[in-house]
């Protein structure tokens, strides 16, 4: 079973790892490489695993119906009635494959592009996007997640991690000053850690980012972008489109940070390991996800944002066509969907086939380290670069992934 485990701590360090990511932009070199289609992404996590069955491609004969697309191709279910409306910025991947059916293990796959490997802790795709094109917006994360975890930084180090947001309808935490605490008192402070940290060994990376994260953290504190995270300044009507829900508020929250600069957003929608009363569980996630996805796309559309923002739509794994005696359905990675749009993906395309009951994959398929070379691909980045590890061993940004080039513009 899936759940989503996410402490106080994780939180402190995820913070603390993007506040570093700010500090230590100038180290990692970089704005984006000519030739980019996209300039930031979205990635919204359906955490759990998604029927692929009931969602993205159904199937003659299934519970749901499938509705038509505004392209001739695209099928969707029924309970994504706004989404089929932006069918033509839609590319569906329907031949995602790959054998990792434990939660854990997939989503580790699908995060980092890697299967799990003992010797290594390989960097998440928001901690590479962090580290190769997160240079434009000092005031604020290259890498934020919205309600969850995400994955780690990896060997890139903390400050390539995610800067996590617990609930999208608060600020941030521990951005402004304790009650007991002013201004004057703040700079003492920090003049006294400043001193005291003189002392370390400048020349160590891991001390000399954690004084750049301070730093960074003082102009996060002070910064007027700060407001980016209120989204109550969003008229109510554009709130309301979104939906009352956590997830909605999260991708109306992401708009706006891709908006002022951040890299890479990921806001996760939980509850997609339905092995039990598939059918009604799905029926009302598909209720929080399709305000949300379609509202973002049309209002990126609208900003004329979204030419040069990639939104992925994906979870680890999907589920079986088969229904068990909980009426629900188990994890399948044999085949699944994974859906893309805008930052110069062709819209309007089904991309690979399964079969009838949607077991396997029939045409063209696609693995993980495709998929992950498709997306650095388009946002400007090489997905053969290398790097050394901090043990001498060099990891590609994917693992010998090559690009999908029929779903580029």
């Amino acid at each position: 079973m899936s759940a989503m485990h996410f402490s106080r701590r994780q939180g402190l360090v995820g913070g603390l790892a993007a506040l570093m990511t700010m500090a230590l932009r100038a180290e990692a070199g970089a704005e984006p490489k000519a030739g980019a289609k996209a300039k930031a992404c979205i990635v919204l996590w359906l955490n759990g695993g998604p029927s692929h069955v009931d969602t993205f491609d159904p199937k003659p004969g299934g519970r749901f119906k499938a509705i038509k697309t505004r392209a001739r191709d695209l099928w969707l279910a029924e309970h994504l009635p706004r989404l089929a409306d932006h069918g033509d910025k839609l590319a569906v991947i329907r031949s995602m494959t790959s054998k990792e059916g434990n939660h854990d293990r997939a989503r580790y796959l699908m995060h980092t592009g890697y299967i799990p490997n003992p010797t290594v802790r390989h960097p998440s795709f928001g901690a590479w996007v962090s580290r190769e094109i997160g240079a434009t917006s000092p005031e604020l994360p290259n890498f934020v997640s919205i309600a969850g975890p995400s994955m780690g930084p990896g060997f890139l180090g903390l400050q390539h991690g995610p800067f996590i947001v617990d609930d999208p309808a608060k600020k941030p935490a521990n951005v402004e000053l304790p009650a007991a605490v002013d201004e004057a008192r703040f700079q003492r402070r920090e003049g006294a850690l400043r001193a005291m940290e003189a002392r370390f060994d400048l020349d160590d990376p891991q001390i000399s980012g954690r004084q750049a994260v301070y730093e960074q953290a003082t102009r996060l504190m002070h910064s007027p972008k700060l407001a980016v995270f209120d989204i109550e300044q969003e008229p109510e009507a554009v709130r309301k489109a979104y939906g009352d829900t956590k997830f909605g508020r999260g991708c109306l929250l992401a708009r706006r940070l891709v908006e002022s600069g951040v890299k890479l957003v990921e806001v996760v929608l939980d509850g997609w390991d339905t092995h039990q009363d598939n059918f009604e569980r799905t029926r009302k996630l598909m209720g929080t996800l399709d305000p949300a996805l379609s509202s973002l796309l049309a209002e990126l559309h609208a900003r004329k944002l979204l030419d040069s923002t990639l939104v992925v739509c994906m979870g680890e794994f999907g589920r079986t066509p088969h229904i068990n005696a909980k009426e629900g359905r188990d994890h399948h990675p044999a085949a699944w969907s994974a859906v893309l749009a805008g930052g110069g993906i062709r819209g309007g395309q089904v991309y690979g086939k399964t079969d009838n009951e949607g077991a396997k994959v029939v045409e063209r398929p696609v693995t993980v380290p495709n998929l992950f070379a498709t997306l650095t691909t388009q946002l400007g980045i090489d997905p053969h670069k290398m790097v050394t590890s901090p043990i001498g061993r060099p990891i590609g940004v994917t693992d010998e992934g090559e690009p999908i080039r029929e779903l580029m513009t």
